[in-house]
């Protein structure tokens, strides 16, 4: 075969795109937390779009498996554990992507304008203090609603006050094809 015949096949060969590869079960989660992504509030604030808040993931007998925070952006912190980027919950081996069934956000939208720590040392100081209340405050809550009072989080949150928690917003991730045959005994951990 010549040359040209072999470059012109190459060119006509495409590499797949990325949402073409996964499996349909990963592409179906995918989709899901696209959708949980683009979910509003009654004033039409994206849930995700916070910058500070707290989330947790729950399995899928809905247990509770591991409770964070953030102040990067609620949306950013839960796309680098569920598409399996480098998190220490993921490296630790304490969050396996495949067990999440379910996410839920507590956004805290009264410190979105909270300056960084170098701008107002004491303001940022606070607004740590009410996000580490409101981790503590929902990791608490999560172990009382759980049937076993237990969560696999790999450290207890910073101890707080106990506080009401704010609004929050709870998703499925998972279809029912995928909840029926991952949630089945034989193929949980």
């Amino acid at each position: 075969m010549s040359s040209k015949g072999t470059s012109s096949q190459a060119a006509s060969i495409r590499k797949p795109s990325k949402k073409s590869l996964p499996a349909d079960d990963v592409r179906r989660f995918r989709e899901a937390l696209e959708a949980f992504q683009q979910e509003s509030d009654e004033h039409g604030r994206k849930w995700v779009d916070a910058k500070w808040g707290v989330y947790a993931f729950y399995d899928y007998d809905g247990e509770p498996i591991y409770v964070g925070q953030t102040n990067e952006q609620l949306r950013t912190r839960i796309r680098r554990h569920l598409t399996n980027q480098r998190t220490d919950a993921v490296a630790m081996r304490i969050l396996d992507v495949f067990e999440v069934a379910e996410v839920e956000v507590w956004p805290l939208w009264e410190l979105q304008s909270t300056p960084p720590k170098r701008t107002d040392k004491d303001q940022f100081t606070r607004a740590m203090k009410t996000l580490d209340a409101t981790e503590y405050s929902a990791y608490l809550q999560s172990i009382e609603r759980s049937r076993f009072k237990a969560i696999l989080n790999e450290k207890i949150p910073p101890l707080s006050e106990r506080i009401d928690l704010p609004a929050s917003y709870r998703y499925n991730l998972v279809d029912a094809e995928t909840r029926a045959e991952r949630g089945h005994p034989d193929i949980r951990i």
